[in-house]
């Protein structure tokens, strides 16, 4: 799969920002593999203030723990990359950030990093608002950047689809 351009990222966060305004929506992002780059794409946005609350880059474990509220419990069961961890995370960030909406992601970026249980390119995303929380699982097969800019994609279209429905 082929990487989004800057464009489609942008045209993406325009989506997210049009959704957001209508519905009077405020986001948050919890953010690990893709290192702060949803909030990035989001606040390239003008006016992005008005529904971006902000974002927590939790790359470590113990700031998954600190800052989303992730119990170490659930880190140690299934391990930081693990569609539980993505809900804790979303669902932490949701609460910590007071936003109606958190999107979530965590995965292997690589080129290092997998095994064979989780291999580089796994990723999680997941978003929670008051009716609850959903995750998505992707393997990405693209270079470290390239599986970034996926992740921030695909946590950009998650919040699309919670907020509009699966057909826009």
């Amino acid at each position: 799969m082929r990487a989004p351009t800057d464009q489609e990222l942008l045209d993406l966060a325009q989506r997210v920002a049009s959704a957001c305004r209508e519905r009077g929506i405020r986001l948050g992002t919890a953010e690990s593999c893709t290192g702060g780059l949803v909030g990035h794409v989001i606040t390239e946005v003008p006016g992005s203030s008005d529904y971006f609350s902000g974002a927590v880059v939790t790359y470590a474990n113990e700031m998954k723990i600190a800052l989303a509220d992730v119990p170490a419990a659930v880190l140690e069961a299934h391990g930081a990359v693990s569609a539980q961890v993505a809900r804790a995370m979303a669902d932490g960030a949701r609460r910590r950030l007071g936003v109606d909406v958190a999107v979530a992601v965590t995965g292997v970026a690589g080129p290092e990093g997998g095994s064979a249980a989780k291999p580089v390119g796994l990723t999680y995303v997941a978003i929670a608002d008051a009716a609850g929380d959903d995750v998505r699982r992707f393997v990405w097969d693209g270079d470290r950047t390239g599986n970034k800019r996926l992740s921030a994609a695909a946590a950009l279209e998650l919040v699309v689809e919670r907020l509009t429905g699966p057909s826009s």
